[in-house]
């Protein structure tokens, strides 16, 4: 492991899906999962997020689109507050589930729809 891209990593990750949800979620990985946990850290938030040529917005709302495109809801979720916090706006997130719903499908912009609703209204935005 890079310790030096770990630690970038988990900052990045840390600063868009908020310290306390990392925490968590790194302290009960145990032997079997511990080594997925580390590397996701280094190689996704610390390589990927870590990057800065393309800005932490973009990033988000690059996110959400292929997440969507997925269908990984869970996931979704957890981005969909991340890329509030990176700056998305309520708007730019409707345009942004109009764009899953036109390659994707209206059913897949329905659950996001549905997502971002109860993640606006957690939030106070709705």
């Amino acid at each position: 492991m890079d310790k030096e891209r770990f630690e970038l990593g988990l900052a990045q990750r840390k600063a868009t899906l908020g310290a306390e949800y990392v925490e968590k979620n790194l302290a009960a990985a145990d032997d079997f999962t511990r080594p997925f946990q580390e590397i996701m850290t280094e190689w996704c938030w610390g390589f990927g997020w870590g990057d800065d040529t393309i800005d932490a917005k973009t990033r988000s709302m690059m996110n959400l689109t292929m997440i969507g495109a997925l269908g990984k809801m869970t996931e979704w979720e957890i981005h969909c507050r991340g890329a509030l916090k990176n700056g998305v706006s309520k708007e730019e997130l409707r345009a942004i589930i109009h764009v899953i719903g036109i390659y994707c499908g209206v059913p897949q912009s329905l659950e996001c729809f549905r997502v971002a609703k109860s993640v606006l209204e957690e939030q106070g935005l709705a």
